[in-house]
Parts: C-alpha cells; structure tokens; sequence
C-alpha cells in the first residue's frame, strides 16, 4: 500500500493534471468561441452582400460589377466553408480535452479515495490499539487488586 507522503505526492500530482486540463479546456472554449464569432461576423457579412447585389440588380448593373460582386461572394463562401472547419476541428479538440479533463479528475478521485480508506483503517488501528493499551492497564489494575488480597 502506497505510505502516506507518496499518495499525498499523487494527489498533488493528481491535481496539478487535473487543474492543467481544466485551463486547458477553458482556453480551448474561448477559441472556439471566437472561431464561431469570426463564422456568425462572415455569415452576417456574406448575406450583406447578397442584398446589396439583389438590390444592384434591381437597378441596373454592369457585368463587370455583377462578376465582381458574385466572385466577392464566392469568396466569402470559401471563408465561411473554411471557417466551418475551424470551428468542428475545435469541437474535436474540446471533446479531447474534456475526456483528459474526466480521466485526470477520475485518477485524482481514486487517489482520494484511497487516501480516505488508508486514513479510515489507520483510525481502526489506533482504535484497536488504544483499546489494547486499556484493557491491558486494566487488566494490570485488576491483578493488582487481586494480588494484593
């Protein structure tokens, strides 16, 4: 059984790993969040856009203006289709981060869980031996007693 400096040792560790992935998962949350900000700003973006050429064609447009215009959008498309990809390549690395985030706060559990049954069968052992201690003055008294009648 690990002695009680080295299960400290571990549960430090333990928490250490455990708080690490924490800010780790937090960090990445804070990207994605960002990641998925940048997507909603180019959506917004793109679909300005397609007003402002729904309203240039009702008025009248050059083919040049028209082709600029679709080819601007087209570009939005790609960023937007690319911004995609940021964003599920984050939720992937969310996902990650949180299963390590689970097995470090379930190792730091066991660790603790450990701890707590050391501790229980320490006290049961200082019971036990105090309990011994007692019944052994005891014992001592009563031969005393005896002895001396």
């Amino acid at each position: 059984m690990a002695s009680a400096s080295s299960l400290n040792t571990l549960i430090g560790l333990s928490k250490d790993g455990a708080d690490k992935a924490g800010k780790q998962l937090q960090l990445l949350t804070a990207e994605r969040q960002k990641a998925e900000a940048q997507l909603s700003t180019l959506q917004v973006y793109r679909q300005d856009y397609a007003q402002r050429l729904q309203k240039a064609t009702e008025s009248g447009l050059s083919a040049s203006n028209y082709h600029n215009f679709r080819q601007f959008i087209a570009t939005l498309d790609e960023a937007i289709l690319q911004q995609n990809r940021v964003v599920v390549q984050m939720d992937a690395k969310i996902e990650q981060e949180r299963q390590q985030w689970y097995a470090e706060k379930r190792r730091l559990s066991s660790f603790e869980a450990l701890q707590t049954r050391q501790a229980r069968q320490q006290t049961l052992r200082d019971n036990r031996s105090e309990q011994l201690a007692s019944d052994e003055i005891s014992a001592n008294l009563y031969r005393r007693a005896h002895h001396s009648h």
